[in-house]
């Protein structure tokens, strides 16, 4: 299945693709949010070329509005693959969501864990069964006042360097509009453009194969925000900022993915 650059706005024409086969929970959603996000939002998609058509990869996205993962999901599924994303263990016996996450393929991440690559047992197993594995490297919405990409964390890396497989940076721009940081309504009117790009996977090179350490982790961190960060700075058409935001020195209570 070929790739190619697709700009989609105000439903337009749409990409033809293989559209994956889905769990039905999964396809429930797809069912359910789609049409709303088809109808409510202009879309605008970038380097879907960049997307792998087959095998397992780590596709790493900023982070700007609760939204914005269902934006992303639409553009990666759009483009013919499924994202499973990360979601805390606990979440998989919670009542509902739990059923959800559940049946959707969602992927727990073992905090408990004292071993830092088996907490992400699962997103290994799902990059070696071919899947795409959406991790958010801010592990929270960003907290930079311009909507910047903040410091990453390690999980994409880790990940990354573990199975071998490529990453695949991402921007958006949009969803903070349609629902903003802590707002509890969306802001539906005027109808608001989801901008997402997609890059080609970020250079790790010469990390594989080194003994994953923190530093390895950092140099490879460091280079999928760098990554992240142009494309939003493309998207944006603004220069990026010079000193990234790092929520280490603020104190954030925010339920963060690692």
């Amino acid at each position: 299945m070929g790739r190619t650059s697709v700009r989609q706005i105000d439903g337009g024409e749409e990409p033809e693709v293989a559209r994956p086969r889905l769990g039905f929970a999964y396809r429930l959603t797809v069912v359910i949010l789609r049409p709303i996000m088809m109808v409510l939002t202009r879309r605008e998609w970038h380097g879907a070329e960049h997307l792998p058509a087959t095998g397992g990869f780590v596709i790493a996205p900023n982070h700007v509005s609760n939204v914005d993962p269902i934006v992303f999901a639409h553009f990666l599924f759009d483009n013919g693959r499924v994202p499973r994303f990360l979601a805390k263990s606990s979440l998989f016996t919670a009542p509902v969501v739990g059923w959800v996450v559940r049946n959707s393929g969602q992927i727990p991440v073992y905090r408990e864990s004292r071993d830092a690559t088996e907490a992400f047992r699962g997103a290994v197993a799902a990059i070696e069964a071919g899947e795409c594995v959406a991790v958010y490297p801010e592990g929270t919405i960003t907290r930079d006042p311009g909507g910047w990409p903040m410091v990453g964390k390690t999980g994409a890396a880790r990940i990354a360097l573990a199975t071998g497989a490529p990453v695949i940076p991402v921007a958006q721009w949009g969803p903070e509009q349609l629902l903003p940081y802590q707002a509890h309504r969306p802001r539906v009117w005027p109808r608001k453009t989801m901008h997402v790009a997609a890059g080609p996977p970020v250079d790790l090179d010469d990390l594989r194969g080194r003994p994953i350490t923190p530093d390895v982790l950092r140099q490879a961190t460091e280079r999928i925000m760098r990554e992240i960060t142009a494309l939003l700075a493309w998207i944006r058409d603004e220069p990026q900022p010079t000193v990234v935001f790092d929520p280490r020195t603020r104190a954030v209570d925010d339920g963060a993915t690692p």
